[in-house]
């Protein structure tokens, strides 16, 4: 019964595409602010490690958590 849904559903008939409209142009791959991929992840990964730092000093000035030190 819903075997030809698709089929059945189609008002338009489609005509088939040239070669030459169905091919998509080449993008120039241009690298993102002149970096390769693993360049970008380094520094996404250095900056997330300096936040961790930072937040760690931030809450030990602050006196929100205390090391356990004896």
């Amino acid at each position: 019964m819903l075997d030809n849904l698709r089929d059945e559903a189609s008002f338009v008939e489609e005509e088939p595409v040239p070669e030459e409209l169905s091919k998509k142009p080449a993008k120039p791959s241009r690298p993102f602010l002149g970096m390769t991929p693993a360049q970008r992840f380094v520094i996404a990964l250095l900056l997330f490690l300096m936040i961790c730092l930072l937040g760690t000093f931030c809450l030990l000035v602050t006196e929100r958590v205390v090391l356990p030190i004896m």
